[in-house]
C-alpha cells in the first residue's frame, strides 16, 4: 500500500498490526572509499548542504573514512570497496545500492555523475558472485529514485516514508515500494531545498525517530510519522539538521552512529531521549567528507 497524506497514513496504522517482527537493523555494512575526492558540480545543483567554495582534503577524507570504517565495525562487520576516481564524490553508496534478503537493489540517480556509481561491475559481481544475490536493477528506469537516501525504512515494520524531490519521484516511490518489498509506504513533499530524506528523519532499530521537522514542505507529515514513535522522538532544531543530526543510523539495537558535529549539535535532553530508548551514542569526526553534502548515514550501506 502506498499513501500519500497524513490521514491514509495514520488510517493505514490504525488497521493493521505493526508490531516489530522483523529484522530492524543490518547484519554488516558496506562502505565506499574516497577517491580522488572533491565536489561533483553537478552534485551541487540540488544539494544546499554543498558550498563549493569549500573544497576537502582529499587525503584527510581518505583518513575520517578509515576511521568510520575502524568505529562502526565495533557493531557489525565492514567491507569497504575502493573508490572510482571518476565519481568524485561517490562515498555515499546508500543511495546507488540497497539491500533486503536475497536481493541487490540498484538505483536510478538523477545525475550523470553518481550513475556510474550503480554501473560498478565489481560491486555487482561481489554481491551477485559472492553473496549469490539477486539483482533488482532499477538504474535504467525512466524515474528517479536514490534509495536510503529518499526512501528512510522502519525495517521492523516494513514501513517506507519516501521523500519527494528532484531526487525521486513519485514512479521512483513504486518501484523502490515494491524492490523492497515493503508493506506500507508514506510519500510526502520534502521542503524547498532539501534533497533527501535521510538529511530530515532516521528511524533507529523501529524504536525511535530523530525528525526534523522543517525538512518537510507539510508539518503534518512529520507529526504523523512521530505518532508511531511515541515518546522516542527527538525534534530538530533547523541548525541542527545542517549540522547532520538526521542524517544517522543505529547499526545495533543498543546503538545510534552519528558525525561528531551531528553529536556536537545534541541537546542534554535530546541525548536523554536516545538514551530513553536504549540507544548509546557513537560519533566520528566527518568534517571533510561532510563537505560533499552527506554525512555518516549517506556513507554507510546496509547489508540485510
Amino acid at each position: 500500500m502506498i499513501v500519500t497524506n497524513p490521514r491514509d497514513f495514520l488510517s493505514a496504522i490504525d488497521q493493521q498490526s505493526w508490531t516489530i517482527n522483523l529484522g530492524a537493523t543490518a547484519e554488516a555494512a558496506y562502505l565506499v572509499s574516497p577517491a580522488n575526492f572533491s565536489l561533483a558540480a553537478e552534485s551541487a545543483t540540488d544539494n544546499a548542504y554543498m558550498d563549493l567554495a569549500q573544497q576537502p582534503d582529499p587525503l584527510a577524507a581518505l583518513a575520517e573514512h578509515a576511521e568510520l570504517a575502524r568505529r562502526i565495525a565495533e557493531d557489525v562487520p565492514v567491507i569497504t570497496f575502493p573508490g572510482d576516481p571518476q565519481a568524485m564524490d561517490g562515498v555515499f553508496p546508500n543511495n546507488a545500492f540497497a539491500t533486503v534478503p536475497g536481493r541487490l537493489i540498484v538505483g536510478r540517480m538523477r545525475h550523470a555523475v553518481r550513475q556510474r556509481e550503480t554501473r560498478r561491475a565489481d560491486i555487482r559481481a561481489w554481491f551477485t558472485r559472492v553473496l549469490g544475490r539477486q539483482v533488482v536493477d532499477l538504474s535504467d528506469g525512466d524515474f528517479v529514485a536514490e534509495l536510503t537516501g529518499s526512501l528512510v525504512i522502519d525495517r521492523a515494520r516494513g514501513i517506507g516514508y519516501c521523500g519527494l524531490s528532484d531526487r525521486c519521484d513519485m514512479a521512483g516511490a513504486h518501484a523502490m515500494h515494491e524492490a523492497f518489498g515493503l508493506r506500507l509506504t508514506y510519500c510526502f513533499r520534502l521542503a524547498d531545498g532539501e534533497y533527501h530524506t535521510n538529511v530530515v528523519l532516521a528511524i533507529l532499530a523501529g524504536r525511535a525517530a530523530v525528525i526534523a521537522e522543517s525538512g518537510f514542505a507539510d508539518a503534518e507529515d512529520a507529526r504523523a510519522i512521530a505518532s508511531l514513535y511515541g515518546e522516542h522522538v527527538l525534534w530538530l532544531s533547523p541548525e541542527q539538521k545542517q549540522a547532520f543530526a538526521a542524517n544517522v543510523i543505529s547499526l545495533s539495537p543498543k546503538r545510534v552512529w552519528m558525525s561528531q558535529r551531528a553529536a556536537d549539535s545534541l541537546q542534554t535532553r535530546q541525548r536523554a531521549i536516545l538514551h530513553a530508548a536504549g540507544f548509546s551514542i557513537g560519533s566520528v569526526a566527518l568534517p571533510e567528507i561532510e563537505k560533499a553534502g552527506g554525512s555518516l548515514r549517506c556513507c554507510v550501506g546496509e547489508l540485510f
